[in-house]
């Protein structure tokens, strides 16, 4: 058996009058997403910085899927400007917003700094997003779901709260990373509880290894390296929360592949009155780290983020 893609998993499924918002859309996980949403009838909002990428991005769905009804909106996330400007543009397309994609991000980068001197991993994976996020709460319709890309990189590190953007410890990139993507968790975390009582829920979703741009800062010494950091993850042998048969595939993924869990955290009906779970394999996975579900952590890390962005209350 293969993995499931993205377009089986939205067979039969009907979103029709339905909006989705997915940011990193013109490549990768997010395009096979968009392309894959827009085929079972929803109105995809393709949010990404590259200009070019994205046209290009709505012209493929385009012709992959006719009468798709696709808009581009630019979005730097590691720009808070652009990201307000972003949301603003989005409440001017759309009044109600039905499934959130979180799916853009770096890794392993060198480090730098956002233009809000924030330190790019935890900048573009968390921070971004997490304005983005707040600022479309208000559009959020009941029901409506928010997917966080996260993945079992956050095995390697917990979040610094007291050191999140670098300025006290020698930059360490596998650490950041690791960081950034336990920040995603937490974040799905308070997200979930603050909004459940509205019908709305939050997931967080490891796509597995995938053939995408994502490693393009990786060297050779850098896998090597990586190796050294993973057996410091908790121990994943849990068992899954369903009985179907473990689907078995290629280590690495094609696209397509690895968007099946964002999607079928967006559609599936088995996540109905179900949030603040961590997805893998299209499953729920019960096995992430504990400081990655700890509800006080999350909400001390919400508080952070809203004061490092400038964020009203």
């Amino acid at each position: 058996m293969t993995l499931d893609t993205a377009m089986e998993v939205v067979d039969g499924v009907d979103l029709n009058g339905k909006t989705c918002v997915i940011t990193g859309a013109s490549s990768g996980l997010g395009r096979e997403s968009a392309r894959a949403l827009a085929a079972a009838g929803a109105h995809v909002v393709l949010a990404a910085r590259d200009a070019g990428a994205l046209v290009a991005t709505q012209e493929w769905i385009g012709t992959e899927v006719p009468g798709a009804r696709i808009t581009t909106v630019a979005l730097d996330l590691t720009s808070l400007a652009s990201v307000r400007r972003a949301a603003a543009t989005i409440g001017d397309i759309t009044p109600r917003i039905h499934v959130l994609m979180n799916n853009a991000g770096v890794m392993f980068t060198p480090f730098s700094k956002t233009a809000d001197g924030f330190e790019i991993q935890v900048g573009t994976n968390h921070l971004g997003h997490f304005e983005l996020t707040r600022l479309l709460i208000p559009q959020l319709a009941a029901g409506a779901r928010i997917v966080i890309l996260s993945s079992d990189g956050h095995y390697i590190s917990d979040v610094d709260l007291g050191d999140i953007n670098w300025h006290e410890r020698e930059y360490d990139k596998f650490l950041a990373y690791g960081a950034a993507k336990t920040a995603n968790i937490l974040h799905m975390v308070e997200l979930d509880r603050r909004l459940r009582d509205r019908g709305v829920r939050a997931y967080a979703v490891h796509p597995g290894m995938v053939a995408t741009s994502l490693a393009r800062h990786m060297t050779a010494e850098d896998v090597t390296t990586l190796r050294e950091y993973l057996p410091r993850r908790a121990k994943r042998t849990a068992p899954q929360t369903d009985t179907r048969p473990k689907t078995t595939g290629p280590k690495i993924a094609m696209p397509d592949q690895g968007a099946a869990t964002q999607v079928w955290a967006a559609v599936s009906p088995e996540l109905a009155d179900v949030g603040s779970v961590y997805l893998a394999n299209c499953r729920i996975r019960d096995d992430a780290a504990p400081y990655a579900l700890d509800e006080a952590r999350a909400a001390a890390l919400w508080e952070l983020s809203e004061k490092l962005c400038g964020a009203e209350g």
